[in-house]
């Protein structure tokens, strides 16, 4: 059977009629875990699990799709160039790690703050797909949040950045569990 070829604005009304909940679920729970690993575990343990936590949201990610009804892997859907750009902008966030990592090296608890800010700026052109603000406002409120906690809770920068993020991240969920009522 062949596919009907669709415009560009077309596809992008199909990717922005998505829920979107799988991703900043996996987010949510992964800066919950590193949160948690911050308060009862060394520092050197809670770095390990920025690294490793961060770099598994993806996966968790897909995970958690089939839940949320999104099935990220389902093969039966027809390709969407918006998928692809996507995926791109999760490239963009795991090369900031080359930001990070010469930072961290210098300063081990510059991690929260490099990765915590870096990563969240893959919301930026999720805002333009979708055409609505809130990938705008969980990157700047992100931003502004991780680096003045940064700033002022130095001694608790393994915890208080980590929930600072979750806290974005269950504002992001219920705007974006309720754009659609507001459309």
């Amino acid at each position: 059977m062949k596919e009907v070829k669709r415009t560009l604005e077309e596809q992008r009304i199909e990717f922005a009629n998505g829920k979107f909940l799988a991703t900043p679920l996996a987010g949510l729970i992964v800066w919950t875990i590193i949160g948690f690993v911050g308060i009862f575990f060394s520092d050197f343990i809670a770095v390990w699990s920025i690294f490793i936590g961060t770099g598994s949201i993806v996966y968790l990610g897909l995970f958690l799709s089939k839940f949320t009804g999104e099935n990220f892997l389902d093969k039966s859907k027809p390709k969407n160039e918006f998928d692809t750009l996507f995926l791109f902008t999760v490239g963009q966030a795991i090369l900031v790690y080359s930001i990070a990592i010469p930072f961290f090296l210098v300063n081990y608890s510059s991690l929260p703050l490099t990765v915590g800010i870096l990563t969240g700026s893959m919301w930026l052109p999720f805002s333009w797909i979708v055409k609505h603000w809130i990938g705008i406002f969980h990157a700047l409120a992100r931003t502004i949040l991780v680096l003045t906690l940064w700033y002022l809770l130095p001694e608790y920068r393994f915890i208080a950045i980590p929930f600072g993020i979750v806290l974005i991240y269950v504002i992001t969920l219920i705007i974006l569990k309720n754009r659609k009522k507001t459309e």
